[in-house]
């Protein structure tokens, strides 16, 4: 890992594409856009300076701008669509800023806009861990409901079920299982040198920030969407 730079830029990909919640990236919740939630967190972590949204809709970089974003480039469509993968939207949006302003921004910071209800010490707790070192990426986690050891199973071909990780039965107790997380949305922070050189988040050194699981809800579905409106309206009414 190298040093940081004193005033960081933070990502947010929202493409415009989406299938299981049109629109939602700019769909107001709570009185805001989605993604004027993400960009208001990021931009209140002290050390961050600079919210970049790349997208390949004009409507969401038109909201993005409103919201206190900058927009410097679209995404090529090749980078938005359903097959697309998220990582090369994350090169390309290094890359790009590499090319045109001739610094790389380090580290890498990414803010998804599709969970509000992280904190902005969400964010800053995972650039906490990145700085102390031996991890590529810093990615966040909640505790798992569920244990591939002991209360997942997988279906075989011939219709039976059995467990992912415990085929042989080894584990008979909760307890006894290892630690799991789920892997959230909420925050994640690599080395940029790390995700230009190519491969997946799990090539490298990964570490988790454990978060809230109220604070995790990622949207996909219009369900999601109403869990995480509905809790948003609860905070904002304890904090008003």
């Amino acid at each position: 890992m190298s040093g940081m730079s004193d005033t960081l830029t933070a990502f947010i990909f929202a493409r415009g594409g989406s299938k299981g919640l049109p629109g939602k990236n700019i769909k107001p919740l709570a009185g805001k856009p989605l993604i004027g939630w993400a960009i208001e967190a990021a931009l209140a972590v002290p050390e961050i300076g600079r919210v970049v949204v790349s997208t390949d809709d004009a409507d969401i970089a038109r909201v993005g701008r409103a919201c206190g974003a900058e927009v410097p480039f679209l995404r090529p469509y090749s980078l938005a669509s359903d097959t697309a993968f998220e990582l090369d939207a994350w090169r390309h949006a290094l890359e790009t800023l590499r090319d045109t302003e001739g610094a790389l921004p380090d580290p890498f910071i990414s803010v998804p806009a599709t969970a509000p209800l992280r904190k902005p010490e969400d964010i800053a707790a995972c650039l906490e861990c990145y700085r102390a070192g031996g991890a590529d990426v810093v990615l966040t986690a909640t505790e798992a409901h569920r244990n591939p050891w002991f209360n997942m199973v997988k279906a075989g071909a011939d219709g039976t079920v059995a467990l992912v990780n415990n085929p042989d039965g080894a584990v008979t107790r909760r307890q006894d299982a290892p630690d799991v997380m789920d892997v959230t949305t909420v925050a994640y922070v690599a080395d940029p040198r790390f995700l230009l050189a190519g491969g997946s988040l799990f090539c490298g050194r990964v570490k988790a920030v454990l978060v809230p699981v109220e604070r995790a809800i990622d949207i996909d579905t219009a369900h999601d969407f109403a869990i995480a409106e509905f809790l948003m309206t609860k905070r904002l009414e304890v904090e008003a």
